[in-house]
């Protein structure tokens, strides 16, 4: 697994739109999975699955993210999963750390 977190300022719509694109236009067999939303007032709470492939590992990599926040100030979390080999012990995770790397720079531009 690989995983990034970060404090964002800005508005939560334009955050997970500039982070949906990037995912997107970051790998061309990359994929939505599914989605769901949560709003109490304020406060806001988005979940996104992604899914790609990953030529190095030879296998699909999912990436799941979340951002919560409000009143322009976000809080996103994202983890990547099922791209490694190996029975007992975890190989070969690159796959996962490359489907991170497509919005790495999106989420230091952003803040």
């Amino acid at each position: 697994m690989a995983k990034l977190e970060k404090v964002l300022s800005g508005d939560f719509d334009s955050i997970l739109d500039a982070l949906h694109q990037a995912i997107l236009s970051g790998s061309l067999s990359a994929t939505y999975e599914e989605g769901s939303e949560f709003q109490q007032g304020e406060f806001r709470c988005a979940v996104r699955v992604y899914e790609r492939y990953s030529f190095m590992g030879g296998n699909r990599v999912s990436l799941n993210l979340t951002l919560v926040g409000g009143q322009g100030r976000c809080y996103l979390s994202c983890i990547t999963s099922g791209g490694s080999q190996g029975v007992v012990m975890k190989l070969n995770t690159w796959g996962e750390e490359a489907f991170l790397d497509t919005i790495r720079q999106t989420v230091e531009g952003l803040d």
